[in-house]
């Protein structure tokens, strides 16, 4: 048997595995972080309860309509994606040009209100939801028995987070987008409506999250606080990746979670906080990000 410092091959290269599955988590909930970010200029710590609602909507779509996995893929980030709108259009649009801080307290405060709803109407234990029956199973990979799921996962983060970049950077959308960021009254001058870009860039923001939160259903017990425990670590990507680089926070987000599974296997004390230790060196080396312009 190979070993590395110690550590059978088979192993780690198992933890590898399941620290990119965690990295397509936070590559997606990092992509829809860093568009709000990028495009509304607001601290969207609400993001993990958007997260959260998506899980549980794919869990009652299944247990009130009987709409399974495929649907609710589909119909649970449209839910939370026009909720998401109806948030940006009756609070946030007030806070624009304020203090950031106003932003990062009403969207904390929005958190406490959803999660706390969600609490009292189902409880803190957490509800079951199955994968659905084609992704059940898993698959000999030689080192491991990788479930089926997971590789699922891994694949469609990989097409949320290419179709992202494409229409951020490759499209007259993406074009528009970067125009009101950079430019807001010029591009309003050109006639193009900001606040209601504005507005649709929030509502996509948190349908990414409810996408991934829909993802993490059949993997995690989908309860009221499955999204607090998340958005730290999460914020903490964006803020290496680069605040508003949607590349940056899909790539940062994959490469921590392997960086993650290797610190469980040679030190697992540290894998709680190795995020924030990179995060800590990074600032310090280049405070725009890994892939953050620098102003000026």
């Amino acid at each position: 048997m190979i070993d590395i410092f110690g550590v059978p091959l088979v192993a780690l290269t198992g933890q590898i595995m399941l620290g990119i599955v965690n990295g397509a988590f936070y590559a997606v909930l990092s992509l829809g972080l860093a568009i709000i970010f990028g495009i509304v200029k607001v601290v969207n710590f609400a993001h993990g309860a958007f997260f959260m609602m998506g899980a549980f909507i794919s869990f009652l779509l299944l247990s009130h309509l009987n709409i399974g996995f495929w649907g609710a893929i589909f119909i649970a980030p449209l839910i939370v994606g026009a909720l998401g709108i109806v948030v940006e259009r009756v609070l946030l649009r007030r806070i624009y040009g304020l203090d950031p801080i106003y932003g990062l307290l009403l969207t904390f405060g929005m958190v406490l209100v959803i999660e706390g709803g969600f609490r009292v109407a189902y409880g803190s234990s957490g509800q079951i939801y199955t994968a659905p029956d084609a992704l059940r199973g898993a698959v000999n990979l030689g080192f491991m028995f990788m479930p089926i799921y997971r590789l699922f996962v891994i694949g469609a983060a990989v097409v949320i987070c290419a179709v992202t970049w494409i229409v951020i950077e490759r499209t007259s959308l993406g074009a528009r987008l970067r125009a009101a960021t950079e430019r807001p009254q010029l591009t309003q001058a050109f006639g193009i409506n900001v606040p209601l870009l504005m507005t649709l860039t929030y509502g996509a923001g948190v349908a990414l999250a409810a996408l991934a939160g829909v993802l993490a259903a059949p993997i995690q017990n989908v309860s009221p606080s499955m999204g607090s425990e998340l958005v730290v670590i999460v914020f903490a990507i964006v803020v290496i990746g680069g605040l508003g680089s949607v590349s940056g926070a899909a790539i940062t987000g994959l490469m921590l979670g392997v960086i993650e599974g290797l610190t469980k296997v040679f030190y697992s004390e540290a894998s709680t906080i190795i995020v924030f230790l990179i995060m800590a060196v990074v600032l310090m080396v280049r405070p725009a990000g890994l892939f953050g312009r620098e102003e000026g």
